[in-house]
């Protein structure tokens, strides 16, 4: 077996273009980095995983709009308290994990993808012009393309600081009270949170069917218990009401407030409205059109490469959120899906060296899973437990920070890269 020193010496620098760095992303360039540095990758939570035994050079290049790494699921605490969203955003130089020659974030967006020739054309957030990008192996992580308030607007952590502000300032001056339409888990969360952390307001979510969560294959067990504790924390709720239209009133006092008339033609009057209603499309039209479904999801194999009809299948791959894969879209499948990529990644590297074959890991099916917070409550849901919720669930599914730390530590994001 080739030494450390020959492998190094002999192989080339390989070049990883990683689209999007959010959970799937980042969790890839991180097993990426450390296998190929000799590590054991830090997502690799089996007990005593045996080692590389090579090193091999990567340029890894991670595209993402925003330049900093953002908490997705804090969002309903960070659009209504400051001080935490102040923590939900971290710039991807300030992530000690990502401090690495071997690794560089370009900040712009993917306009075009040539499996053929294995070029991306990106457009440069900041020359505002495009640059060809070659690589060798790619890694599309770039998920859903979600609307305000599920994300933020803002694309630099400055302007998300000042979104996140205005937007806490309009929740405080709703003396109106507030309404969350659409009763998805977005909307439920932001309802539940919006009552935890201001109790002084009315709180009314406002959804077009019958049941909660009506657009997830979960029992109706669920459903219902998550509409029983959101009345448990105060929330009004309206089900099977459609808002048809939402008008500006200025008051005499030179206060606006908001007439939302539903499709019963009752109207409701608020302070401030939360449209957390909205269908999210995968942010895939820059990849071959044989990759996707019809929907725009991406067609992986189980070792998470594209289907082989595409060209040069096997050096590109695709997780998180833009996949076609069994389950509901969530934070640890992305983080799950981006460590099978970047093991896989590294065992096409290893096998170019060193002349062996691939040993793969592969993804299982998944069934539908759920975990949601609701104030200092959260409410699961697994085909094994069935429904459970309660404080202390709360406590083991989001922690104190919506699950901030959860996240940052299951990829140690505060061990710095060692090269």
């Amino acid at each position: 077996m080739p030494s450390v020193t020959s492998v190094s010496s002999l192989s080339r620098q390989f070049r990883v273009l990683v689209v999007g760095g959010s959970y799937g992303g980042l969790s890839a360039a991180l097993t990426l980095l450390d296998l190929s540095q000799g590590r054991v990758a830090r997502l690799n939570h089996t007990p005593d995983p045996q080692p590389p035994q090579k090193q091999i050079p990567v340029q890894i290049t991670v595209v993402d709009e925003r330049d900093g790494f953002y908490h997705l699921i804090g969002s309903p605490r960070a659009l209504a308290c400051e001080k935490y969203a102040s923590k939900s955003w971290t710039k991807f130089k300030d992530i000690p994990a990502l401090n690495s020659p071997s690794i560089r974030f370009l900040r712009g967006s993917i306009n075009s993808v040539d499996c053929q020739s294995k070029v991306a054309r990106i457009l440069d957030a900041h020359t505002k012009e495009i640059r060809k990008e070659k690589y060798d192996f790619l890694i599309a992580s770039s998920g859903l393309r979600r609307v305000f308030p599920t994300v933020p607007r803002s694309l630099r952590r400055d302007e998300f600081l000042e979104e996140a502000k205005k937007h806490t300032d309009e929740i405080r001056n709703a003396q109106d009270g507030i309404v969350v339409i659409g009763g998805g888990a977005v909307g439920i969360e932001m309802a539940t949170e919006l009552r935890m952390l201001h109790p002084d307001k009315k709180i009314t979510l406002i959804h077009s069917r019958d049941r909660v969560l009506s657009a997830e294959p979960l029992p109706s067990d669920f459903q219902d218990r998550v509409g029983s504790l959101l009345r448990e924390a105060g929330v009004k709720v309206i089900f099977g009401q459609r808002v048809i239209d939402i008008t500006a009133i200025e008051t005499e006092g030179g206060r606006r407030i908001w007439k939302l008339e539903l499709a019963d033609r009752r109207n409701i009057y608020a302070g401030h409205v939360m449209n957390a209603v909205s269908k999210c499309a995968p942010t895939s039209s820059y990849l071959p059109k044989e990759a996707l479904t019809e929907e725009g999801y991406v067609k992986i194999q189980a070792s998470t490469q594209f289907p082989q009809n595409v060209p040069n299948a096997d050096h590109h791959f695709a997780v998180g959120d833009m996949v076609s894969w069994s389950g509901i879209k969530r934070c640890g499948a992305a983080m799950h899906m981006g460590y099978h990529a970047g093991n896989n990644v590294h065992q096409l590297m290893l096998s170019e060296v060193s002349n062996t074959k691939p040993e793969y890991i592969t993804l299982e099916e998944v069934p539908p899973v759920m975990a949601l917070a609701m104030g200092k409550t959260a409410v699961t849901y697994t085909p094994d437990q069935g429904t459970k919720d309660g404080e202390d669930i709360h406590d083991i599914m989001f922690g104190e920070d919506m699950g901030y730390s959860i996240c940052w530590n299951y990829m140690r994001m505060s061990e710095p890269c060692q090269a």
